[in-house]
């Protein structure tokens, strides 16, 4: 997925002291401590440059942006490009996020403590990994393709994070087992809200999800359950991968609130 905000190319640049940023407890790599580095001072600079200078205010929002390691969630042959904003493939057609969206995104929840967020559209599991580094919430995290469910879950827990539980299924339906959830989170787009979700949302709750026709651009839309009462508000124009499996095609798109 992308929006149109301009990035800074990734300069290799080893350097002898970095700035320590930790990844949280028990988390694992797959490159080397030199590699680290560099990845480490490619990710500082990128939250520098194209999430904070590009307008991402939460604190909370911004350390995770600087914890997760992004190049653990993108194929090798893109590993250059991991910290560079924009979306990447991930195979099955399907992309890992810019980080400004995924941080822009993230913001738009409004996360507490204690709240339990669902995620539909695992892939990579990069966007869980930022929400689950947030420390405070729990990630309930829905993907269609097995392979990626599996590839996903794998990753997160390799990297440490307990706090994220993945389910392959159909994300249409939500995950009914552990609803109602305070935030809901959609990272591929359907050209309505599906039902389900909306019905599966906490009293107050938020969803943040892109609505529009395939293969064009969309709208990121913002729902906030107030007083009962689902308000709808648009957030700007964005493009993702299309919303997929049988939930979404049999379903006629309706009207946004």
């Amino acid at each position: 997925m992308q929006k149109n905000v301009s990035g800074n190319p990734w300069r290799f640049i080893v350097l002898a002291v970095i700035f320590a940023v930790s990844c949280g407890p028990n988390k694992t790599s797959t490159v080397s401590s030199t590699e680290q580095d560099v990845y480490t001072q490619a990710r500082l600079e990128l939250v520098e440059n194209d999430i904070q200078g590009a307008g991402i205010m939460n604190e909370d929002v911004l350390r995770a942006m600087r914890n997760v390691p992004r190049h653990e969630f993108v194929p090798t042959e893109f590993l250059d490009q991991a910290y560079e904003d924009h979306p990447l493939p991930i195979g099955y057609g399907q992309t890992i996020s810019q980080p400004f969206v995924v941080a822009w995104m993230t913001e738009l929840l409004e996360l507490q403590p204690g709240e339990k967020v669902l995620e539909i559209g695992t892939g990579s599991g990069y966007q869980a990994a930022v929400l689950a580094e947030l420390g405070y919430v729990d990630v309930y995290s829905v993907e269609i393709v097995p392979e990626l469910a599996e590839q996903a879950e794998t990753r997160l827990k390799a990297l440490g994070y307990s706090n994220v539980h993945v389910k392959q299924g159909d994300g249409y339906f939500g995950w009914q087992e552990y609803a109602p959830f305070h935030a809901i989170i959609v990272t591929a787009a359907p050209d309505h809200l599906p039902a389900p979700l909306a019905e599966q949302l906490a009293e107050g709750g938020r969803i943040v999800i892109p609505i529009g026709p395939t293969g064009w651009y969309q709208s990121l839309w913002k729902f906030v359950d107030e007083g009962g009462e689902l308000k709808a508000y648009n957030m700007g124009g964005v493009t993702f991968v299309s919303f997929t499996g049988l939930g979404v095609e049999g379903h006629e798109a309706t009207p946004i609130p």
